[in-house]
């Protein structure tokens, strides 16, 4: 299956990693203490394309977000930023799972002969 998606399928897996960290940003932007977290999808890519594995992958390139400005309470979430890399990465996701349709599609058109 790799060699008919590609890398797209890895990527598919590691944006909806990525969104699901997001939203764990998102739903503890009052939780004192919390740590922002997110994966550096381009350099998650570039490893995959080297040959790693997805899930060593996504794991070595999770890193902590540092805040513009700093919280009281040690939280490091500031929403304005993480509901804007939501909303790109819920873009980005699309656009993947387009193409993925798109290739799909291509693949039952030539199965079927048209």
């Amino acid at each position: 299956m790799d060699k008919i998606f590609g890398i797209y399928g890895d990527a598919l897996s590691l944006q909806s990693q990525r969104m699901n960290m997001l939203a764990s940003n998102i739903a503890n932007a009052a939780t004192p203490n919390y740590k922002a977290r997110d994966i550096d999808f381009d350099k998650a890519i570039a490893s995959l394309a080297d040959g790693e594995n997805l899930a060593d992958s996504a794991e070595q390139h999770i890193g902590y977000r540092v805040p513009l400005q700093s919280a009281m309470d040690g939280n490091t979430v500031e929403l304005s930023t993480e509901q804007t890399l939501f909303a790109e990465n819920a873009v980005q996701y699309r656009t993947t799972l387009s193409f993925l349709e798109g290739r799909i599609t291509t693949l039952r058109r030539a199965m079927v002969g048209e």
